[in-house]
């Protein structure tokens, strides 16, 4: 498999990164195969990627023409294993679940042709525990996006233990093809973005949890202090604070060092369902 031969992509998962990813591969001239569980959420993805196509337009960073060849080039399924038969490289974008994904990989590794590198998006999951799930190991790669994946310029490629050095660097050429700036990283919990992010999230929430400071202060000493562009409770609400838990929880799983136990109150606060901006309430209300 070469960079040239990949011509088919699919992305498994509609969701808010699922959408960002097919974006991404359709407008840089991938015919891109959009997969999830129901049609409903395929179509809202579709009517998100128009609508973010549409505000590219607006703001003069792509053309009418660019707009329309993209959306040619994305289709949806509900079919996965239908879907894989005719990939030539894979995306998966599931909800961080390792449960959730396992299952998934199995149908790509069962239905995909051999040669074909399956990449995870996950943020925060063991790439080697993942491979161990299909019988192409050294074809599985993490390939981590930020969002929104249209504009953001990182992406994350994560190494399992088996994955070749062909297959690093076949995902890191295709990473570059898609206009982002791939940096090379070992499968450790956490990766490196949220190693030392989510640690800081977890900081933020203790100074709240101990009446350091008001939340609205302690966000505005991290933006004008040390020139962040939002504060992190800010950024915990918008990346959802159930996300911010569940990969405290494997930081603090795979590394054992309680310098990662999640903070009592962030815990409190998912139980309580506010998970943030998606859910109308985290530290800030919407």
């Amino acid at each position: 498999m070469t960079l040239e031969t990949i011509k088919n992509v699919i992305v498994v998962g509609a969701g808010t990164m699922g959408n960002g990813i097919a974006h991404t591969f359709a407008q840089y001239g991938f015919t891109t195969t959009m997969v999830d569980v129901k049609q409903e959420f395929l179509d809202r993805a579709l009517a998100t990627i128009t609508g973010n196509l549409d505000r590219q337009v607006k703001k003069g960073t792509l053309s009418d023409a660019d707009k329309t060849s993209t959306l040619a080039n994305l289709t949806t399924s509900t079919n996965l294993a239908e879907a894989c038969k005719t990939a030539d490289f894979v995306v998966e974008a599931a909800t961080e679940n390792f449960q959730l994904k396992s299952q998934i990989f199995r149908t790509i590794d069962e239905n995909c042709p051999p040669n074909v590198v399956i990449a995870s998006n996950t943020s925060s999951i063991s790439i080697t525990e993942i491979a161990a799930c299909t019988k192409r190991a050294d074809k599985v790669i993490g390939m981590h996006f930020f969002n929104p994946v249209p504009l953001m310029k990182l992406c994350e490629i994560i190494r399992g233990l088996a994955t070749t050095d062909s297959v690093y660097a076949l995902t890191r050429q295709l990473a570059e093809k898609l206009g982002k700036t791939p940096v090379e990283v070992q499968d450790y919990p956490g990766f490196i973005s949220n190693r030392i992010l989510m640690p800081m999230i977890n900081e933020a929430v203790y100074c709240v949890m101990e009446n350091v400071a008001s939340v609205e202060d302690i966000d505005t000493v991290m933006k004008l202090g040390m020139n962040h562009p939002m504060g992190p409770l800010t950024l915990a609400d918008f990346i959802g604070l159930d996300t911010c838990l569940a990969i405290m929880n494997v930081l603090h799983e795979g590394l054992g060092d309680t310098k990662y136990r999640p903070c009592p109150l962030l815990k409190k606060m998912v139980a309580a369902g506010y998970l943030g901006k998606k859910s109308g309430r985290g530290f800030y209300t919407y």
